[in-house]
């Protein structure tokens, strides 16, 4: 079953009642006449709570973490800022975690090498769509060594933010970066937090990565295997460019067509799925490959 993501962007009090996130508005000023609506908490996948002046029950919270939904905290900015997920999620939790923080070198540099080779392609397929320059990244993908000694994730990377979006645009990828860095934040958010669900659902360590190693970051994990997932909000990202360059503020209607994200339709080995339950599969093949049952990751592809 795909599951929801939903996000609420005006003040109300969030409780849980009968199964259900039940959303009030009877004690916010001017709004106490609405009616209540509600969700039920198995629907969830993800929840962002973007006002600042959502209330929430702690009764609500526990049952959100119980059926493993990420809950997203946004700033001031509407600009995704915190992340809450489960402590205990799978019934082989303490087993998967021994696995993985035994893992090997030669496995984790495996691991990675698939990761960039994936992300890469993707990003190949991406130009490709467009008709840009994307043969140099179809050779550097051929080319990736284990633990991509040769560094050829960065090379790519180089020559894809300069022919991803029209010439005229001068787009230059950083975080704090002029649009449309804004919108792909914000769509990189929602699959960094729907793969820390995804991991965390598999009975692995967000924390513990295969590449990235930053002491301060709790999903360094998420942050490995949503790389090759990134090249989706990129191409939806350039299809709203495409259609109208009113992308300096993050707007309600932007951001209701980047939470269409997680039920992006992708390709995994063969079968194609929504972007979502696709990410669960990868982390699955990733957790059998730390316990020694494959070798091979089941990673999200762009047909070329």
């Amino acid at each position: 079953m795909i599951k929801r993501t939903i996000c609420i962007e005006n003040a109300c009090y969030l409780k849980y009642r009968n199964g259900q996130m039940v959303v009030s508005y009877s004690h916010i000023k001017g709004m106490e006449l609405m009616p209540d609506k509600s969700v039920p908490v198995e629907d969830l996948g993800m929840l962002v709570l973007e006002h600042q002046q959502i209330t929430l029950s702690h009764y609500l919270l526990d049952k959100l973490v119980s059926n493993n939904v990420a809950v997203i905290t946004c700033n001031e900015s509407h600009h995704p800022s915190g992340m809450l997920l489960p402590l205990e999620s799978h019934t082989l939790q303490s087993e998967r975690f021994k696995a993985q923080i035994a893992a090997s070198e030669p496995l984790k540099k495996q691991l990675w090498q698939q990761t960039v080779k994936a992300k890469i392609y993707n990003q190949c397929a991406v130009l490709k769509k467009w008709d840009s320059k994307w043969l140099l990244l179809k050779n550097l993908g051929d080319g990736v060594k284990s633990g991509d000694a040769d560094n050829h994730e960065a090379q790519a990377a180089v020559h894809y933010w300069q022919n991803l979006f029209p010439p005229a645009w001068m787009f230059y990828r950083k975080r704090d970066g002029t649009p449309p860095n804004n919108l792909l934040n914000y769509g990189y958010a929602i699959i960094r937090a729907g793969m820390a669900r995804a991991i965390a659902g598999a009975g692995l360590l967000p924390t513990l990565g295969i590449f990235h190693r930053n002491r301060y970051n709790a999903y360094c994990l998420a942050d490995d295997m949503m790389e090759p997932y990134r090249p989706f909000v990129d191409t939806l990202v350039r299809s709203i460019v495409d259609k109208t360059s009113a992308v300096e503020a993050l707007t309600q209607e932007l951001k209701v067509e980047l939470l269409k994200i997680p039920a992006m339709d992708v390709w995994l080995n063969g079968e194609k799925s929504p972007l979502m339950v696709a990410m669960q599969r990868t982390a699955a093949s990733l957790a059998k490959c730390y316990t020694g049952e494959s070798r091979k990751l089941l990673l999200p592809e762009m047909p070329l």
